[in-house]
């Protein structure tokens, strides 16, 4: 059994992990409209990722025995500027998902909810994979700066990432 303050904040989360999903699907939109189908790939496997999380969480609600409440989400931009510029958005966005999860931890620990700190222990460590990701294909970026072949070569690279559901713990 989780407290109302822990359901409404898990709750809370649902909507930032949906809002994540249709932000990086906005994301994948704009690359595909500019040519880049292998940034469009990645975001894409991003969205599945984040649609992932989302449902970690329902499930997580629903197996409490306590009631999902799905929140509006928010429209995502549509203009992202350069790829440096959007996976600096991406790495921004990821940030604020980090410390997000971290508040979880911090009231779960609060309210001694030792279920939901287990659970939460997953986007602790999902959080540092997707920050370190993000921080990774914009050293490639700065790397090649306004290399258009380098740009393309990174194109190529993403398009190769697959989305793979993790295993159930």
């Amino acid at each position: 059994m989780i407290s109302e303050k822990m359901t409404d904040a898990l709750n809370g989360q649902i909507n930032k992990e949906m809002y994540s999903a249709y932000l990086y699907m906005s994301m994948s939109a704009h690359c595909t409209n500019v040519g880049l189908d292998g940034f469009a790939n990645w975001f894409m496997v991003q969205y599945q990722e984040e649609m992932f999380h989302a449902m970690k969480l329902y499930d997580y609600i629903n197996d409490q025995g306590e009631k999902v409440v799905l929140e509006a989400i928010e429209q995502p931009p549509t203009d992202f500027g350069t790829t440096l510029e959007m996976f600096e958005a991406t790495l921004e966005h990821e940030q604020f998902i980090t410390k997000s999860i971290n508040d979880l931890v911090y009231l779960a620990t609060e309210e001694r909810d030792y279920a939901t700190q287990i659970f939460l222990q997953w986007y602790v460590t999902e959080q540092i994979e997707e920050e370190g990701n993000d921080n990774e294909i914009i050293a490639k970026l700065k790397l090649i700066g306004d290399d258009g072949n380098g740009l393309f070569t990174i194109d190529r690279e993403l398009a190769a990432r697959v989305y793979t559901p993790p295993a159930e713990e």
